[in-house]
């Protein structure tokens, strides 16, 4: 470890030769980051960018963004001599006369559900094990940014082929725009060019699918990359890990290699999905036309919940100063994601002001070790789903026979109701953990020995649990509680005046208070062993 690899050293004298930046790659290269399976998850979402990029590429050779009416001449037989927009003439000249061009068509939208999938449950990994706290909340942010752009890309590509089922939520996208109060109008006629469908959408949302926001999205991942790669993941608690430490693997080779590797598995996966799993069959739906529908249409999942909000909302519409608001789809189209995306936004800082903690955070919780942080991620996992299965409602009515009004209402009472009982049973699990790990630490775990005792009684030996699982379930943090006791006057502290103050300090008090405090019996002194000799400073790395 202390010399650098040929391959290393070799390049960074060449580099350094010529622009002076050796040290920096000797450094660099060198750098340790903590390893966890759950780290690959963010990866996912990168390596399927990279394929939307490429295969992105590929087809804008061959399509062309234009809603201008021609007769179509290709390959594909039941379509031949129907009038539609060159932009679905097109894509199925891609599909069915470009040599390998329904692969890609197909690889490319296989990506872009990985890539948000990916970035989903990415955060979902992140929020779940606090590792968006301090110094990590500005990449967090940059985190929540790039999954609202990545639903507003989806749209904008979904709505390219100008078929009969992306028409349909274009349409839904239009009445979205004319419900704003007072401003609707004019950024409906703005955006269509005119009176819906209008002759401009297409070419606009090409141009903002293909520039605009996949260079913010360039520009925000190499600053989410770049805040990474300066502060590290957070690591699990273990065995000599510490918030002053760094225990994995160094970028150069072990890193590299485990990325390369994983780069082509995630593309391989991308590429078998391409060519067996048909996807968006375009010449199926035929081209749009704002006079036809389709039965059982339904969008792309990340768009779902969104559709699910618009069917459960009651019919509810007001006059207000001559302007029609229409809460039907209003609400619908901006309350839940607005939610959403504003909670998770706003939820480290959040945490940060009910607990009072600034301290720097290198080590990740685990999800039963903040009952309360987990039950409010679970109530809120339960409201999209609840808002994305009703979303084909109809869908549900057809195929289980059961009445479509008695699965709305359902939707209604259950996206009040679910969330609260979601939270209510993910809490008292997370306790129940707690109590698990308590009881291992205190009692050992089972042996499979069985003793007698003197007195004729049978007993099951209980051995001490492994070291590393051990200090696995000694990582545990204590959630900072603030201080609100009255002073000998009867004064509280300053941060608990007030009705703001006192409703802090409740706060604090049910976050934060530990239900289940860790008694490590007679493990506790190879625990004091073990932490002996950690002190303030910079992070180390270790491997």
């Amino acid at each position: 470890m202390n010399a650098p690899p040929k391959a290393i050293s070799g390049v960074s004298t060449f580099v350094d030769d010529r622009i002076g930046a050796g040290n920096f790659l000797k450094r660099n290269l060198r750098k340790i980051f903590p390893d966890h399976w759950s780290f690959l998850l963010g990866e996912i979402a990168l390596y399927s960018f990279i394929i939307l990029l490429l295969t992105g590429t590929f087809l804008t050779f061959w399509f062309k963004p234009s809603m201008g009416e021609v007769t179509y001449t290709g390959n594909y037989a039941p379509l031949y001599g129907v009038k539609m927009s060159e932009a679905y003439a097109s894509a199925l000249h891609i599909s069915f006369d470009v040599r390998g061009g329904l692969l890609m068509r197909q690889i490319h939208h296989w990506a872009a559900l990985l890539f948000v999938g990916g970035m989903t449950v990415h955060m979902l990994r992140i929020f779940f094990t606090g590792a968006y706290r301090k110094p990590r909340e500005l990449n967090w942010i940059i985190g929540i940014l790039l999954l609202s752009l990545a639903l507003l890309e989806g749209l904008t590509g979904y709505s390219l082929p100008d078929d009969l089922l992306s028409g349909a939520g274009l349409r839904i996208t239009q009445g979205v725009a004319q419900s704003i109060p007072i401003v609707g109008t004019y950024v409906s006629f703005f955006l269509f060019g005119g009176e819906y469908p209008g002759h401009d959408v297409i070419s606009r949302f090409y141009s903002i699918h293909i520039l605009l926001i996949p260079g913010i999205l360039l520009a925000l991942v190499s600053a989410h990359m770049i805040l990474m790669w300066v502060q590290k993941h957070t690591q699990m608690p273990g065995k000599n890990r510490t918030d002053k430490n760094v225990v994995g693997a160094p970028f150069y080779p072990a890193f590299m290699i485990k990325s390369g590797a994983f780069f082509l598995f995630t593309f391989g996966v991308i590429a078998l999905l391409g060519t067996f799993a048909q996807i968006n069959p375009i010449w199926l739906f035929g081209p749009y036309t704002p006079a036809d529908i389709s039965a059982g249409s339904q969008p792309d999942w990340y768009m779902g919940f969104l559709e699910g909000a618009l069917r459960l909302m009651p019919s509810w519409e007001i006059n207000f100063l001559d302007h029609t608001v229409t809460f039907s789809v209003l609400i619908p189209a901006l309350v839940p994601l607005g939610l959403v995306m504003t909670g998770l936004a706003l939820y480290p800082f959040l945490e940060q002001w009910i607990t009072g903690d600034r301290r720097e955070h290198h080590i990740a919780d685990r999800p039963r070790n903040n009952p309360h942080r987990t039950a409010i991620g679970i109530s809120g996992m339960t409201f999209y789903g609840i808002l994305w299965l009703l979303g084909a409602n109809d869908e549900i009515s057809a195929n289980f026979h059961v009445d479509l009004y008695t699965t709305t209402w359902f939707g209604r009472f259950a996206i009040f109701i679910g969330p609260a009982i979601a939270y209510w049973i993910t809490y008292r699990m997370c306790i129940g953990l707690q109590r698990k790990d308590a009881e291992v630490l205190s009692h050992g775990v089972e042996s499979g020995v069985i003793k007698r005792m003197p007195n004729g009684q049978y007993i099951e030996v209980h051995t001490p649990p492994a070291e590393d699982i051990a200090a696995h379930i000694r990582g545990k943090q204590e959630i900072p509680v603030l201080e609100s006791a009255e002073d000998g006057e009867g004064i509280p502290p300053k941060g608990a005046r007030g009705a703001i103050g006192r409703l802090r300090a409740k706060m604090s008090e049910a976050y934060g208070t530990d239900r289940v405090p860790l008694t490590d019996g007679h493990h506790e002194e190879a625990h004091e062993e073990e932490h002996a000799g950690v002190g303030a400073g910079d992070r180390k790395e270790l491997h």
